[in-house]
């Protein structure tokens, strides 16, 4: 899963591009308005963590822009601002969620999960196919019970799968979303996490449909789930 967090702090960006790294998503960063809107609308993003104070193009600008061309990833707004009329302002202006500074990490990370999981139909904290689970609190991944070591990649491949569950997902698709835009992008890798991911957690749980993309399945049900 890929996140846009856009601030104009700088001690601040580098905390938050870290803990959500650490949370298993890739990260971008950009430091003003005009850079997080333009990233915003070339980029396809996940979610988006949105200051509003920003240099050069207000946060609800941006949000505003985002949304008249149709960028419809959730937004979680992120600002000193504290008054009842800027919240009202921010959601009206698309944002899902709302969180003051200063915060807890721990809440921002709940709160972005929390989006994610609702945008891709998800009720629950965990996702599950089968016996197939991926806890999205824990970053962790496990079959019938039995914990799955995944690397860093392997997870976000996992993550993305488990969230798109019931549709086939394009590898352009996964490579858009699981690198951030500094790293060195290879289609080709794609295959060799989804081999690695078939020996961890189950060659049949993972389909190939021949020049559409992969298909995340149930292999004990008859009928494929997607």
């Amino acid at each position: 899963m890929r996140i846009l967090v856009v601030e104009d702090d700088p001690d601040l960006g580098r905390q938050l591009t870290q803990a959500l790294t650490q949370a298993g998503y890739a990260v971008d960063l950009a430091a003003d308005g005009e850079e997080g809107h333009y990233l915003g609308e070339s980029e396809p993003y996940d979610a988006a963590v949105l200051d509003l104070g920003l240099p050069k193009m207000d946060g609800v600008r941006v949000l505003e822009r985002w949304r008249s061309s149709g960028r419809g990833m959730p937004v979680l707004i992120l600002t000193a601002r504290d008054r009842w009329s800027e919240k009202v302002a921010g959601f009206d202006a698309g944002a899902d969620d709302y969180l003051t500074k200063p915060f807890y990490t721990e809440e921002l990370l709940a709160r972005l999960r929390a989006l994610l999981r609702r945008s891709a139909g998800h009720a629950s904290a965990t996702i599950e196919l089968g016996d197939l689970r991926l806890d999205t609190r824990a970053g962790r991944a496990s079959v019938n019970g039995e914990p799955v070591k995944l690397t860093a990649l392997e997870y976000r491949v996992l993550s993305y799968l488990m969230h798109h569950q019931g549709r086939i997902v394009p590898r352009t698709e996964l490579v858009e979303h699981i690198y951030d835009q500094d790293f060195d992008r290879d289609s080709n890798t794609i295959e060799v996490f989804i081999g690695r991911l078939r020996r961890k957690v189950g060659a049949g749980r993972i389909l190939t449909e021949r020049g559409l993309g992969y298909r995340l399945v149930d292999p004990r049900s008859d009928v494929a789930l997607g």
